[in-house]
């Protein structure tokens, strides 16, 4: 049932996770509810630093913005990529050294440039546009900042389409073609000095070959840069390695990832003579599956088909709605029973999309259970929302056998944070 997640196991016909029943878990903190494994985490952070001994391995932060989390990941010696000053606030908080943060980003606000420069870290480049405003800001506030240029390198990378980044339509990077010139550009500005390339071509990547192709264009343009006297001091891969959703999906392990793109590297490090650092973004392959996400049964209903309405949405948990994704779903009360019915669990939002899994084949499921959802840790509470008067749930970190609150439920008041009602709305 649950392929090469050793974290958890059904015994006593209840779910544990590490070996904690997430049922008294639930008890104790309620539903809906994210629960982690912490020692999960720093397994997935180590099987990259094996298999990528030399590499900076960055954290995406997107995938998951807890503190906690972050602040086990920097205790893992991981950095991060950033996406906006809210996430670079997160990572600085979280203890992680600037020199390992890279500001990633399609459209960044000058405050965001600006605060870029003042912490020191390294700015990625998503235009030339950019590249000229970061000069402006980094001249003006007396400083110089580290830049590297995100390549778009037109490498179809065999997944969703929305999470597909490196095709020519995307709207991030600078077309491969252009790179060298607004390199040469940054070469000759003030308050930048251009260090390196970026890229990253999607998400839930599946197959290494995407890679590979990716990396050798990448050691192509270094080639050309260092042509015009561009020196390369670090090369960014991205991320996007995929994991197993399903039960029956093979997914590429780091070691696999390593033996597939790091001969291109090195041969081409070797070629121009050169020793860049290697930096990889993972987000999803380093948190998705140390997650649980726990929900209740509020009803079943026998219509169309069986639904099974639970007291979680995808409020909570996005990725069902916006592609379609898969997450493996058990009962957690009843986890080692035998099927019986194929049910549809659906959440308490007025869409008719709130649907958390289609047609799954349960355990009879009855009003109480305790509905596990796998594999939720990545671009699951990151996605969270308010909508439809529904606050964002607690989350749970399991460690040396209990668990421990990382993040408190919301009440109904966050739904008057921040808003102002005129006084003549009041009379």
């Amino acid at each position: 049932m649950f392929g090469t997640k050793e974290h958890l196991r059904a015994e006593g016909g209840h779910l544990l996770i590490d070996g904690v029943d997430v049922v008294e878990i639930a008890e104790e903190f309620g539903t809906p509810l994210y629960v982690t494994s912490e020692e999960r985490l720093r397994e997935n952070v180590r099987r990259y630093r094996e298999a990528f001994p030399d590499a900076w391995i960055f954290f995406a932060v997107k995938a998951n913005g807890n503190l906690a989390l972050l602040r086990v990941l920097a205790e893992e010696g991981m950095g991060a990529d950033v996406f906006s000053a809210g996430e670079l606030s997160l990572v600085r908080m979280a203890g992680m050294p600037m020199e390992k943060i890279l500001f990633n980003g399609n459209s960044k606000r000058t405050e965001e440039l600006e605060l870029a420069v003042e912490a020191g870290v390294r700015v990625s480049a998503d235009s030339k546009d950019e590249l000229l405003a970061l000069s402006e800001v980094a001249c003006e506030m007396g400083e110089e900042a580290e830049v590297a240029f995100r390549v778009n390198p037109d490498v179809s990378a065999k997944t969703h389409p929305k999470i597909a980044t490196g095709l020519k339509t995307a709207k991030f990077g600078i077309p491969w073609q252009e790179i060298v010139d607004v390199y040469k550009t940054a070469m000759s500005l003030d308050g930048v000095r251009p260090v390196g390339l970026h890229c990253h071509i999607g998400s839930q990547i599946l197959e290494t070959s995407p890679f590979v192709e990716a990396m050798a264009k990448m050691m192509d343009l270094a080639e050309k840069v260092v042509e015009i006297g561009g020196k390369i001091e670090m090369m960014d891969f991205g991320g996007g390695l995929g994991i197993a959703y399903t039960p029956e999906t093979k997914a590429p392990t780091p070691a696999d990832l390593a033996s597939g793109i790091l001969p291109v590297f090195k041969a081409g490090c070797q070629k121009l003579g050169i020793s860049p650092r290697m930096i990889l973004e993972p987000g999803r392959s380093i948190v998705a599956d140390t997650t649980l996400f726990l929900t209740k049964v509020n009803v079943v209903k026998r219509a169309h088909v069986n639904f099974v309405g639970v007291d979680a949405g995808f409020n909570l948990l996005a990725r069902p709605m916006l592609y379609d994704a898969y997450h493996h779903a058990v009962v957690a009360n009843k986890a080692d029973g035998a099927p019986e019915e194929k049910y549809t669990i659906v959440g308490p939002i007025c869409e008719s999309g709130d649907i958390l899994a289609k047609d799954r084949t349960l355990p009879k499921v009855e009003r109480g259970d305790i509905v596990a959802m796998l594999d939720a840790g990545a671009y699951g509470f990151s996605m969270a929302s308010v909508y439809n008067g529904q606050p964002r749930c607690p989350e749970v970190l399991v460690n040396d056998g209990r668990g421990e609150l990382i993040r408190r439920g919301e009440d109904r008041s966050v739904f008057l944070s921040g808003q102002i009602v005129p006084p003549r709305l009041l009379k």
